[in-house]
């Protein structure tokens, strides 16, 4: 008795993606399955090593115009077995129709939404002026760097003609649905500190933790007035502020043994709001007063901070818009937390939207327990088969005459 797409979206979830190995292969086969199944062309391109981005296309009727880009990511992020209820790739539904397995928010769901949504359109005998593809490119969850940041620099890339793309999400607990317009920039910055060296018992003046815990202070201090002014303000979201984490500390050889070089490593994630160039030197400003000694670097360093219009003159967010007012459903708009490979797709300059049809739902990426009701799933599969005819049916831009 269980829908055919539900069944469809248990399958993907079984297969093993999971890094620091994940069977890229399998999914690219099953995929590529269910892409023959529904009369789409497939093209396979090995983007670096191993690592493949399949693309799968619904041709439009007037192919010269730009078409839209449903992206995915197979890869998901590793478990932790003894704290989840059920195997996490089993894809386990149980007596409410929640399917728990990782990648059931993030975001396999999404990947097969597309595909049912258009099994649904064909089997309707639809057809649009512009292009659907699906791209289902890997390694998202490590950052993209092998996945859609090489891909969008390839001429398979270019060939797509993309004008509009829409890519994951998050899920949003109450009624609304979340949609993410831009996306904060990730800086990932190591801090050293160099000092005078010595015995464990002596008081040694200059040292590298002295400066560390100095840097520490700063960086923290910055943390917490962030977080209050996100705890103060009910209009702002996590999105609007940066966040900062201290996420590792290295240094020492031995007990009794002051070193020489101690280093702390910081995730920061910066709102498109924010003056970078201002926010590096106010970096710099921290490891100065620190003293003497005492330097950064990047282990990344994004710049880019283009967001995509919202505004209702905007001929691909008026589409999209549209569809949530003439099915009554709310939207909350919103700048994403974290990094996904939409920043990519902005970067070279295409619109993108970060959009996972699951309201009512705990947010639950990277969670234990990871899950989604197979309601939620199917009224996502409802939502894109309204949202691809009404993106691909886009009228003429003036830039395409």
């Amino acid at each position: 008795s269980e829908d055919p797409s539900v069944t469809l979206f248990r399958e993907y979830l079984r297969i093993v993606t999971v890094h620091p190995k994940p069977d890229y292969d399998a999914a690219v086969q099953f995929l590529e399955r269910v892409g023959t199944e529904l009369g789409l062309a497939c093209q396979k391109v090995e983007v670096c090593q191993g690592r493949v981005v399949l693309i799968l296309t619904w041709q439009g009727t007037n192919p010269q115009l730009r078409s839209i880009l449903l992206n995915s990511h197979t890869d998901v992020v590793p478990v932790f077995e003894e704290h989840w209820t059920y195997p996490p790739f089993e894809a386990v539904k149980d007596s409410q129709g929640n399917i728990y397995a990782r990648g059931a928010q993030d975001m396999k769901c999404v990947s097969i939404q597309y595909l049912e949504a258009i099994r649904r359109l064909k089997a309707e005998g639809k057809c649009f002026a512009r292009t659907i593809h699906l791209t289902f490119v890997p390694d998202e969850e490590v950052g993209g760097h092998k996945g859609m940041e090489m891909f969008v620099q390839r001429p398979e890339f270019k060939a797509l003609n993309v004008g509009f793309a829409l890519d994951e999400g998050l899920a949003s607990p109450s009624d609304t649905f979340s949609v993410f317009y831009g996306e904060k920039s990730p800086w990932w910055i190591k801090v050293k500190c160099a000092g005078s060296p010595g015995h464990g018992s002596r008081f040694i003046s200059n040292t590298a933790a002295e400066k560390m815990h100095k840097v520490i202070t700063s960086f923290l201090a910055f943390r917490e007035s962030e977080k209050q002014r996100l705890k103060s303000d009910s209009g702002l979201t996590l999105g609007d502020v940066t966040s900062l984490n201290l996420t590792m500390l290295e240094g020492g050889v031995s007990f009794n043994v002051v070193p020489s070089e101690m280093a702390a490593s910081f995730d920061i994630r910066i709102p498109p709001t924010v003056d970078l160039k201002a926010f590096e030197e106010q970096v710099a400003a921290w490891c100065r007063g620190a003293g003497d000694g005492v330097t950064y670097e990047f282990h990344q360093k994004c710049m880019d901070q283009h967001i995509t219009s919202t505004e209702e003159s905007d001929p691909w967010w008026k589409a999209f818009s549209g569809v949530f007012r003439d099915m009554k459903l709310q939207l909350k708009l919103e700048i994403f937390p974290a990094a996904t490979d939409s920043r990519y797709i902005r970067a070279v300059r295409h619109p993108a939207i970060g959009f996972s049809p699951m309201n009512c739902t705990p947010v639950l990426l990277h969670d234990h327990n990871e899950f989604l009701n197979e309601q939620v799933f199917l009224r996502g599969i409802d939502i894109y088969a309204r949202l691809l005819p009404a993106l691909a049916s886009v009228p003429l831009l003036p830039t395409e005459g």
